[in-house]
């Protein structure tokens, strides 16, 4: 594991934050919030916490050894086992976030996963998977990435998966189907997957592990993926009648224009390895890379495909008795966000160990790769930073934006301009990356072919990477607290139009990427208000009532991935967490409501749910990969988003004001 990474998840989290007996005083737990925080730092001046998903990508991961056929792990397998068994839901299967419903394609994995590392089908725990399972209609309504893992080990038959030829590879641009009308994660995801389902590779499955028990009729019966809830009648049926056309051409496509889309897929891959951190620095195309080099004969130590392997070990958290495997990491993201909370505080020695971490921060700019993102940005130079430790072809603007704040402040509170050239050459591709409709996607632009979403390979519904409300946001407080220039001010007008247009009926924001509606407005808020926007304007007044109108009795916030459901009709209550009651206070404080009942009450509740190591408990997910499909427990959310709350109410109500503010 990376330094600076923590260990508190895998025994025993509290489900809820746990109420201390004698609420603490404000400097006290702003002191002792710091205090743990500055005490995570690792020694080159970063930060990094784990970074949890649900059951599907440990369950991957041993999946991925028994296809290809390694020697079990076996104390390793047993942990991960372990972790399985402790995240399974009261109703018997997996959820895609705590405490969340029953999700067929996370019970299949766990459940097979399971019985690879051999546990009993007639365990208790198996049993009652294996009738959630049936009884929600069987495997066979699993997603379509977990066919392609079934096919993979001959479960079922690939006709029950949607073609996807490597020919891809050699389309024009123009074609209505072409990998930069997709996003990065799904674009590094299918690659290596084009090759796979044109070689078709049976797994090794030493054991001839098989989970027929899991569906009704005959797995090699099963026939085409169905339309999924958030798919157009018309725009699937054309795209499923393709998807039968292309089955049956399969065997007649040229076998040399095969050979060169399969070559031009590796060079693809070849090209951004990534080296150890991993193609896309993602769990799903690394272990595809690995798949597609194994299915071409690259023995282990060939160099791609063990570099490849050895990047997906270093996504693994391994304690005394559990262990999981990690979607990515963290540290970019983590680093900056630490960072915001120290300056907030106004201490001099917290300020001194932020700019650590943005010293850390400053050679990981990535300056000299064109990433994907230069397809449709051309001459825009690059200037971003990544999500992870390396991830150059895909830089993202949210990251970009919040590090370069983060700079920004930390400049002005020590008096210096360090970082002044970092911060201008991040502005100018941040304005570069800017869609036509004044909005920001995180990895790309102009990413809005809507109508993939309609192919049945897309019944996560998760192809894009559309301009959101949130990353918008984040671009604009970027622009708004830095020095004014001609190209910013315009760049900033057409951020502002495109917030209040993004508001909703209720005055709430949408949040992509955070959990869901509570991030999105306080991201908004906090935008729109370091853009000039006083309390007084109603796109203002409209989120500030919304967060008062949702608050819980506790004085906190919550709210869960329903939130992101289809038929979604307004606000449904969930248990408060640190995190989002630091997003809800945040926004509102933006708004000017700092001298309120409903703000000192969310501050109390923080108060008195920090631990006694200064920090708060959150077993809750408040972050999203994809909606509906997707979600994430980032672990350094209840250190540093709590904590910057804190210390922004006592710098506004007067009791400190020694912070240089930002736009966040």
């Amino acid at each position: 594991m990376k330094p600076g990474c923590t260990r508190e998840i895998l025994a025993g989290d509290n489900p809820q934050p746990t109420r201390r007996d004698a609420r603490p005083t404000l400097p006290g737990s702003i002191d002792a919030a710091c205090g743990a925080l500055l005490g995570m730092q690792a020694d080159d001046g970063h930060w990094l916490f784990e970074l949890e998903a649900d059951a599907t990508i440990p369950a991957e991961y041993v999946l991925l050894t028994h296809y290809l056929g390694e020697k079990p792990n076996q104390a390793l397998e047993a942990k991960i086992a372990a972790y399985l068994r402790r995240i399974q839901g009261s109703h018997g299967g997996w959820p895609l976030f705590y405490d969340g419903a029953f999700n067929m394609s996370a019970s299949v994995k766990a459940y097979f996963a399971l019985k690879a590392i051999g546990e009993s089908v007639d365990a208790p725990y198996m049993q009652r998977a294996r009738e959630a399972i049936l009884a929600h209609g069987g495997a066979v309504h699993a997603n379509m990435f977990t066919r392609i893992l079934l096919a993979f080990f001959g479960v079922i038959d690939w006709k029950a998966v949607c073609m996807m030829p490597p020919e891809i590879m050699l389309l024009p641009k123009w074609f209505p189907f072409h990998l930069s009308k997709v996003s990065y994660w799904a674009r590094t995801v299918i690659v290596p997957l084009l090759v796979l389902q044109a070689l078709r590779p049976r797994a090794a499955n030493r054991l001839d592990i098989t989970i027929d028990e899991l569906f009704i009729e005959s797995p090699r019966a099963i026939g085409p993926v169905r339309r999924a809830e958030h798919q157009n009648r018309l725009w699937f049926a054309i795209f499923a009648g393709i998807d039968v056309l292309l089955h049956l051409a399969d065997r007649w496509f040229p076998k040399k224009r095969r050979k060169r889309a399969i070559e031009a897929a590796v060079r693809f891959v070849d090209e951004r390895l990534n080296g150890e951190d991993g193609l896309g620095a993602i769990f799903p195309a690394m272990a595809n890379a690995v798949m597609m080099y194994d299915a071409l004969g690259y023995p282990p130590d060939h160099p791609q495909r063990a570099t490849a392997r050895r990047a997906i070990d270093k996504l693994l958290v391994i304690g005394e008795t559990e262990a999981y495997c990690q979607p990515c990491l963290s540290p970019v993201w983590d680093t900056a966000l630490a960072a915001h909370a120290l300056i907030e505080t106004g201490d001099p020695r917290a300020i001194k160990h932020a700019e650590r971490g943005l010293d850390w921060l400053t050679p990981l700019q990535i300056l000299d790769v064109r990433g994907d993102w230069a397809s449709r940005r051309p001459d825009v130079r690059p200037g971003g930073w990544a999500f992870q430790f390396a991830n150059p072809h895909y830089p993202d603007v949210d990251d970009t934006a919040v590090v370069a704040m983060a700079m920004d402040r930390a400049g002005r509170s020590l008096g210096h301009d360090n970082y002044r050239q970092a911060i201008d050459r991040a502005c100018d591709w941040v304005i570069g990356m800017q869609s036509h409709n004044g909005g920001w996607g995180a990895f790309e632009s102009e990413n809005t072919c809507f109508y993939l979403n309609n192919i049945p390979f897309s019944d996560h519904g998760a192809l894009l990477d559309s301009p959101t409300a949130d990353v918008s946001a984040r671009c604009l407080s970027m622009l708004s607290q830095l020095p004014t220039t001609p190209e910013r001010s315009a760049s900033m007008a057409r951020a502002v139009s495109y917030l209040i247009d993004a508001q909703e009926g209720d005055g709430s924001w949408y949040g992509r990427w955070g959990m869901n509606y509570i991030y999105g407005t306080w991201s908004a808020l906090c935008a729109l208000r370091a853009a000039g926007h006083g309390p007084d304007a109603p796109a203002m007044q409209r989120g500030a009532q919304w967060l008062r109108s949702i608050q819980n009795k506790d004085g906190g916030w919550g709210e869960n991935g329903d939130s992101y459901k289809l038929d979604y009709s307004g606000h449904e209550t969930a248990p408060s967490t640190p995190s989002q009651t630091a997003w809800a206070l945040l926004g509102l404080m933006a708004a000017g409501a700092v001298h309120e009942a409903t703000v000192e009450r969310g501050i109390d509740y923080l108060l008195s749910t920090q631990n006694k190591a200064g920090l708060w408990d959150e077993a809750s997910f408040t972050a999203t990969g994809f909606p509906r499909v997707f979600y994430l427990r980032y672990h350094g959310y209840g250190k540093f988003f709590p904590l910057w709350a804190l210390a922004r109410y006592r710098n506004l109500t007067g009791h400190d004001a020694r912070t240089v503010p930002g736009g966040m």
